[in-house]
């Protein structure tokens, strides 16, 4: 029986008597998760699935730590990495969404666009809007760690800011997810129809996502001593359970069983290809040069001879 330290104790990191029970038990199913989306992963020959691989190698590796860390409550060493990587692994799981929907506008709508973006474009976006909450709540979440009581109430500011930002994504994607089902509805793409089955799997990854925000932002609303904080039961029902749903649910409704052929990926260009586009930008910016210069020329030219025509009307 795991006998715990004293929660005042200013050398215990946590608030409350964590269950080693229940960390080695999500730390198994995340390591299955993990395990069936590598094999999945391999099956349908869908390169993009590292990132939620990667997500559920943190969640793993972050509930491991938090097994280890409920034996020894002072280390610093094995709460911190814990606290970060369970605390991140959800952005990873956002990022996957996006890239499961820009890929779907990509292979199941004739024009490849959705709100008159290409999809490309908007899955760039997407992710680069989900990398900028991530860098956010990176350093809200290791200013937390701090035993300063002050870079913690900054650092909880922060990291509400990015987890702020990440529901916001969240929901304008939802618009754009809500458009594609209105607009592949009114299309026959003559392929699968599958897709609506991988779409209600996008809006449930994004509900419970929302759930774990929703949690995240009441957790510190009132500071690190409020019930939220100090009560596991909390943790367990409205973060971890919604993220190891929300990836089995993707191992049991595969994009790659949705996804088939190289049509449903961005095409990639070759290393001549890359090659001759940069050549072909360089000569377009040559090109341009000679014309600037030639229109200088020909301006400063066409300047003399009016001047000159000036000078015999003066005289």
């Amino acid at each position: 029986m795991t006998v715990c330290l004293d929660t005042n104790d200013p050398s215990n990191n946590w608030a409350y008597c964590p269950s080693l029970g229940a960390a080695i038990l999500f730390t198994i199913l995340f390591f299955v998760a993990t395990f069936t989306h590598i094999v999945l992963a391999i099956k349908y020959k869908k390169r993009f699935c590292w990132v939620i691989i990667t997500a559920s190698i943190w969640e793993t590796v972050g509930f491991g730590l938090r097994a280890a860390s409920t034996q020894n409550e002072t280390s610093s060493g094995l709460y911190t990495p814990m606290f970060l990587l369970i605390l991140l692994a959800p952005i990873w799981i956002n990022a996957f969404v996006y890239m499961i929907l820009g890929r779907m506008i990509l292979f199941f709508l004739p024009d490849r666009k959705a709100l008159g973006v290409k999809a490309s474009r908007l899955t760039l976006c997407f992710v680069l809007l989900d990398v900028t909450a991530f860098l956010v709540q990176a350093a809200g979440g290791s200013m937390i760690t701090s035993t300063d009581p002050s870079t913690i109430q900054d650092g909880l500011h922060v990291y509400m800011a990015g987890v702020g930002v990440q529901e916001g994504f969240v929901l304008l994607f939802s618009i754009l997810a809500a458009r594609f089902h209105i607009k592949v509805r009114q299309i026959e793409t003559g392929r699968s129809t599958h897709w609506k089955g991988m779409l209600y799997v996008v809006y449930a990854t994004l509900t419970l996502i929302t759930i774990r925000i929703i949690y995240r932002l009441i957790e510190y609303s009132k500071g690190v001593n409020s019930p939220a904080p100090t009560h596991e039961v909390y943790f367990y029902v409205f973060d971890a359970l919604p993220m190891l749903t929300a990836i089995t649910i993707l191992c049991i409704w595969h994009p790659g069983s949705v996804l088939i052929g190289t049509e449903s990926e961005f095409p990639k260009k070759t290393r001549a290809q890359k090659k001759e586009e940069k050549i072909q930008r360089k000569e377009e910016k040559r090109q341009k040069k000679i014309e600037k210069a030639n229109g200088v020329s020909t301006g400063g030219t066409r300047l003399n001879i009016l001047g000159k025509h000036r000078g015999v009307f003066n005289v």
